[in-house]
């Protein structure tokens, strides 16, 4: 990092107001980058997608069947899972549900922050044309021509 990631970051902070106000951190992130890369000729690398990423997302789990086969079955590291690619929160939801990678109770009404969170994911089928930790062949497909994921 340097002086101008620095002033980004401290910039993206300071501008909750308008992650409020656009409802998304994406679209706030992406205009502030662009502002920079212009203005302070800041340099964005970014992380390529499939084989080899290290940080995958919703391209992969949408896009690449057999990455998510190895991702599944511990083959291939990955540091952080980032459901990108994915139309709303309900689905990213239901999706890291059957990923065995969403640990936070059902009810959150009665817990504090720290004690929302499950000791081991509750693994739930909801689709069977998505990747998932178990096989979900009974569940419904949510894609047109959507076969099993496990087939």
């Amino acid at each position: 990092h340097n002086t101008i990631t620095q002033f980004f970051f401290g910039m993206l902070v300071r501008m909750g107001d308008v992650i409020a106000a656009t409802k998304s951190h994406q679209a706030t992130l992406t205009a502030l980058l662009n502002e920079f890369a212009s203005w302070k000729g800041l340099r964005v690398k970014t992380w390529r997608n499939g084989e080899g990423n290290l940080f995958p997302g919703g391209v992969e789990y949408h896009r690449h069947k057999d990455y998510m086969r190895e991702l599944i079955a511990e083959k291939i590291p990955a540091y952080v899972f980032h459901m990108s690619w994915t139309t709303n929160k309900d689905n990213k939801k239901l999706f890291l549900e059957q990923m065995a990678e969403w640990y936070t109770k059902e009810d959150t009404s009665s817990c504090s922050p720290l004690d929302c969170c499950l000791p081991k994911p509750n693994i739930t089928c909801h689709y069977k044309d998505k990747p998932s930790k178990i096989p979900c062949k009974d569940s419904p497909s949510i894609d047109k021509r959507g076969r099993s994921f496990w087939i």
